[in-house]
């Protein structure tokens, strides 16, 4: 017995395939495409300024963050400074 549904789906396919790549290949298609891809390369131009500008961002956040750990580690630095020769004047007093 003849499976006519699976003939018919079968011819249904080539023909479908047959026109999708007339239709792919079009002139009205090939304007589709050409818009598309002009977009994304706006989109990817919008893209690329954000992402510098995130980047300049970050590098003046980085140079900050750096000025702030010298200040603080030249104020532990003197801490400690201090710290030792009030020891030292301690036991200085204490031996006299």
């Amino acid at each position: 017995m003849i499976d006519y549904k699976r003939i018919a789906l079968f011819a249904g396919g080539v023909l479908f395939g047959t026109a999708g790549i007339k239709v792919l290949t079009s002139k009205d298609a090939k304007k589709v495409y050409s818009q598309t891809t002009a977009a994304v390369l706006r989109m990817k131009d919008c893209v690329m300024n954000t992402v510098t500008n995130v980047q300049e961002e970050a590098g003046d956040i980085y140079a900050t963050a750096q000025e702030i750990n010298e200040k603080r580690a030249a104020a532990d630095a003197e801490q400690v400074v201090e710290d030792t020769a009030a020891e030292a004047a301690e036991s200085d007093a204490e031996e006299a």
